[in-house]
């Protein structure tokens, strides 16, 4: 990815793969996770993750859920861990993180399908999208990957993703209403906004 290179964007790292446990509390649970150099907040559960997963409730029932950019598996792990009769995507273009998300489902024993983007099945719906998106990737890439997602959900799915006011959660919610996906502001807290997209009707 041209001049971010060692950066967590990068599909293949090349930071050195230096291992550390981070300890997790959250939701009542208390849980110890593998994490990297080479992968985004490697040192801790962050401000923006940490609010999406308190914030949202996870569906009940066999729901296919996405965990949209797992970096080393947070989301995609406690989404598992909350919902053990969910089928649970966990998609990076890291493959570092794709590792550490697979150690981390393995050791607390649940099961996460962990993919490349292009090796998640074409026809594949998802009931929901939960992501904390790249958005230092830069609007129009980040814009790319939201449009390429979000018609992945199925007719009655939602995409739940945490922003940082300061990094453009509200032009992004009136852009992905504008793109057709009615967007609502669920949650806002220590300078992050977590947004809810539907599909609109026209979407």
């Amino acid at each position: 990815m041209g001049p971010m290179s060692g950066h967590y964007f990068d599909r293949d790292p090349s930071a050195d793969d230096r291992r550390r446990e981070v300890r997790v509390q959250v939701l009542g649970r208390d849980l110890s996770f593998t994490t990297s150099t080479g992968v985004f907040s490697a040192e801790h559960l962050d401000h923006a993750t940490r609010l999406l997963l308190e914030s949202c409730d996870v569906p009940a029932g066999p729901v296919t859920l996405l965990d949209l950019g797992c970096g080393w598996g947070p989301v995609a792990v406690m989404l598992a861990l909350q919902n053990p009769d969910a089928t649970v995507w966990a998609v990076d273009v890291n493959e570092r993180a794709l590792e550490l998300t697979r150690t981390n489902a393995a050791r607390h024993g649940v099961t996460v399908h962990v993919a490349l983007p292009h090796d998640v099945p074409a026809d594949l719906a998802f009931d929901e999208i939960w992501s904390n998106p790249p958005v230092r990737i830069g609007k129009q890439a980040l814009h790319e990957l939201l449009l390429t997602w979000l018609p992945r959900l199925g007719p009655t799915g939602l995409a739940r993703m945490v922003v940082g006011k300061n990094l453009g959660a509200d032009s992004l919610q009136r852009w992905l209403g504008e793109q057709g996906w009615p967007t609502r502001r669920a949650a806002s807290a220590k300078g992050f906004r977590v947004l809810e997209a539907a599909r609109g009707p026209a979407s």
